[in-house]
């Protein structure tokens, strides 16, 4: 669980330093964000990837808690090849993210994943669902992050 807590901070601190300057050209596959906006948001998924995985390790019995996780794990792993990889394919340039997502959050999570499949924990169909159904709602969340981070930035600026 804590290893999986380590790749997605190192991810996405890696998105926060480079990602919002990055965004100003690749408005193809990015809407352009400004650093308040893409910091508050990737702090608050950040804290839902925490949250999924101290409510699984203390609540394991839990089916909403295994599959807050491993819907977490499943986002995570499809996020590093969409968009960081095919991102970088397609406009051959790297796009912030991609290292962290496929040689930290890539391996990791699919080792925890294996590792339950292993221990008879988890099922294809509620990997597939529940990765379907966190990411659904954290690509739905985002936009609104991005909007909140905005408005908080645009308050603190002086008048």
């Amino acid at each position: 669980m804590l290893s999986h807590c380590f790749a997605i901070t190192f991810h996405n601190t890696e998105e926060a330093v480079w990602l919002p300057e990055w965004s100003q050209q690749a408005s193809m596959f990015h809407k352009p964000v400004t650093p308040g906006e893409f910091h508050f948001a990737v702090i608050v998924i950040t804290i839902l990837a925490y949250l999924s995985a101290f409510y699984f390790f203390y609540k394991p019995e839990s089916e909403l808690a295994k599959w807050f996780f491993i819907g977490f794990l499943g986002s995570m792993i499809v996020n590093a090849i969409f968009p960081h990889l095919i991102t970088t394919i397609l406009m051959k340039q790297y796009a912030p993210g991609l290292l962290t997502g496929l040689f930290l959050n890539l391996p990791i999570n699919t080792f925890i994943i294996v590792r339950m499949f292993q221990n008879h924990y988890i099922t294809w169909k509620e990997l597939i669902i529940s990765t379907i159904a966190v990411g659904s709602l954290l690509l739905t969340l985002i936009p609104l992050l991005f909007k909140a981070g905005g408005k908080m930035a645009s308050s603190r600026e002086p008048k």
